[in-house]
């Protein structure tokens, strides 16, 4: 496969993510499926889960997307700079006047919880000569963001009577979609139903309703048919592959693997120490292998004596603590040399070691996993013909 270097040069460490823009696309397609019809909101909040966002959008773009979700002005700039013209929600909104002029000139739609936000964007829209697409937030139970049920209709009528402004949707986020008991979210979309009837009774049309992120949208029926006028879905965690929950599958294309190799392999006496503090001591003669792959580059240190890394196929437990750009494996008397490809979770030739699993051991979620993959680790994209990438 022809390898292309995009940028800098990859570096000397060995550590990398491999990201599979195909199964970016296979699950896409597998949300659009499960969607039935529904508009799909693509989410890249957070460099696209720690995948990339732009790399991403172009995958999604490939595969018909029109809107995309990132969690500020900023992360929007970012793609529109790099060319990427589809449709981006704000979901964060924006908290000032430069911000504000900034979604207005970029063509953003900001996501609006409250009065300050919607004079915000009407002042920025009015400056511009221009009319302002919007969405609201509804807090239904997350008490997170989003504008109190009861002051919801209200504020959904003053977004519809602003001249600058246009209600592009309105939605909100379930906070236990993820769970096998679903009687809270239907409590939630409960409250949420009375917020639109509402709004409705006052003449205003919400335009897209959407509540469903990955979890809502994997569970399916039970949960779509408590808002069955919801015209759109925020699928996010599933784009990348990841569960979010273990009961929750649906056939799933992991897109992220963190792989590094073994840098050397010591001997170790029983009862020396590995490590900062000496946190693993063997308890007979054994090996240790040294990989490149540190708490710098996403490991947790509370991987540290409770995770694994797999080598060949085999799994070995993480010995003592993960340093900051190492970290070891006892590995016995398995045949394990310097050079050989090491997996902290993800795929390679050899099987799979999920980053759910991964998560597990380090007390955790995948989500952060995936995200804390440092900068320094070079991402490689393959799933495109006949060209592998690195950023």
């Amino acid at each position: 496969m022809a390898f292309e270097r995009v940028g800098e040069a990859v570096g000397r460490r060995p550590a990398e993510a491999r990201i599979d823009l195909g199964a970016i696309r296979a699950n896409y397609a597998l949300a659009r499926a499960q969607a039935g019809g529904r508009a799909l909101i693509a989410v890249l909040k957070a460099d696209a889960y720690g995948h990339g966002a732009v790399p991403v959008a172009r995958a999604l773009a490939s595969e018909g997307c029109e809107r995309l979700a990132v969690l500020d002005v900023e992360e929007a700039s970012r793609l529109r700079d790099a060319g990427v013209g589809a449709s981006l929600l704000v979901l964060g909104g924006v908290h000032d006047r430069v911000e504000a002029a900034e979604a207005v000139a970029r063509r953003l739609v900001p996501v609006l919880y409250d009065r300050a936000g919607l004079a915000l964007v009407a002042d920025a829209a009015r400056a511009a000569g221009a009319r302002s697409p919007v969405q609201v937030e509804v807090d239904t139970g997350m008490r997170r963001m989003g504008v109190a049920p009861e002051d919801a209709p209200a504020l959904l009528a003053a977004v519809t009577d602003a001249p600058a402004l246009s209600l592009e949707g309105t939605f909100t986020h379930l906070a236990r979609a993820d769970e096998t008991d679903l009687e809270a979210s239907r409590a939630q979309l409960a409250v949420f139903r009375d917020v639109l009837a509402r709004a409705r009774a006052r003449g205003v049309a919400p335009g897209l309703v959407h509540f469903a992120n990955s979890a809502s949208l994997l569970q399916g029926a039970p949960l779509s048919d408590a808002l069955p006028d919801a015209d759109a879905v925020r699928p996010g965690l599933l784009l990348y592959g990841v569960r979010p929950a273990p009961h929750l599958a649906g056939g799933l294309r992991p897109a992220m693997t963190l792989c590094t190799r073994v840098l050397q392999v010591h001997r170790v006496r029983r009862g020396e120490g590995v490590g900062y503090n000496a946190r693993f001591r063997a308890e007979r003669d054994t090996r240790v292998a040294t990989l490149a792959l540190g708490y710098a580059d996403g490991v947790p240190i509370a991987a540290s004596g409770r995770g694994e890394v797999q080598i060949g196929g085999r799994r070995f437990p993480i010995a003592g603590r993960v340093s900051m750009d190492y970290l070891s494996v006892e590995i016995g008397d398995a045949r394990v040399a310097a050079g050989d490809d090491a997996l902290y979770f993800g795929a390679d030739a050899h099987g799979m070691l999920p980053v759910e699993d991964a998560a597990a051991a380090a007390g955790t979620l995948p989500y952060e996993l995936l995200v804390r993959v440092a900068a320094r680790v070079p991402r490689i994209y393959t799933g495109e013909p006949g060209r592998e990438t690195a950023f």
